[in-house]
C-alpha cells in the first residue's frame, strides 16, 4: 500500500537518502513508496535474483551476507532505522549483489525502479538530488570497504608496510 503521512515525512527527511528535497519533491516521492512488513527469519532480497526496487529501513534490524565461495554464508553488514539497501540494482540493473534477511520484525518502504523512473520525469532536479544522495552513500561504503579490505590483508600479513610510494 502507498503510504504517506507527517510521520513518515519527518523519517525520510532525517535519511541520508532524502537530504536536500523540498517538501513538494519530498511528497511525490513518499507517495511512490510502498510499506512492506516481514517477521524475524525472512529473507528480504537473495543474492543473485533479479531486482527491479530498493528498500528504506523504517524498524528493525537486518543483515547483510553473501555466499562464500565454498557455500558458506558471511555476514557483510547489519542495517537499521533510517538505512537503505537494492539500490544498486536501480542503478547497474544487475542481479541483487547480497542476501538481506529480517533479524527481527522489519517495516520497510520500497522505492520500485518505475516508481524511480517516473519521479524523473516529474522533477529532474529532485531526481539529480537523490542520485547524488545514493551515490556519497555508495562512495562511504565503498571507503569503508577499502578500510576493511586493507585491516583484513595486514592481519593476514600479506602487506608490505615497509614499502614506500614512489
Amino acid at each position: 500500500m502507498a503510504v504517506s503521512s507527517p510521520d513518515l515525512k519527518a523519517f525520510l527527511r532525517a535519511t541520508p537518502f532524502f537530504g536536500g528535497l523540498s517538501d513538494a519533491s519530498l511528497d511525490l516521492l513518499a507517495s511512490m513508496l510502498v510499506e512492506r512488513r516481514f517477521d524475524a527469519g525472512a529473507t528480504i532480497v537473495a543474492e543473485g535474483e533479479p531486482g527491479r526496487s530498493m528498500f528504506i529501513v523504517l524498524s528493525g534490524q537486518l543483515v547483510v551476507s553473501k555466499l562464500g565461495h565454498m557455500g558458506g554464508t558471511i555476514r557483510m553488514s547489519g542495517l537499521e532505522p533510517g538505512d537503505f539497501f537494492g539500490e544498486m540494482t536501480l542503478i547497474e540493473m544487475q542481479n541483487r549483489s547480497a542476501t538481506v534477511a529480517a533479524e527481527s520484525a522489519t517495516v520497510l518502504y520500497e522505492l520500485t525502479a518505475r516508481n524511480l523512473y517516473t519521479y524523473y520525469k516529474a522533477d529532474i532536479h529532485a531526481y539529480v538530488l537523490v542520485m547524488q544522495n545514493i551515490n556519497r552513500e555508495l562512495c562511504r561504503r565503498l571507503r569503508r570497504a577499502d578500510s576493511r579490505i586493507a585491516e583484513l590483508i595486514i592481519h593476514a600479513g600479506g602487506a608490505d608496510t615497509t614499502r614506500k610510494r614512489p
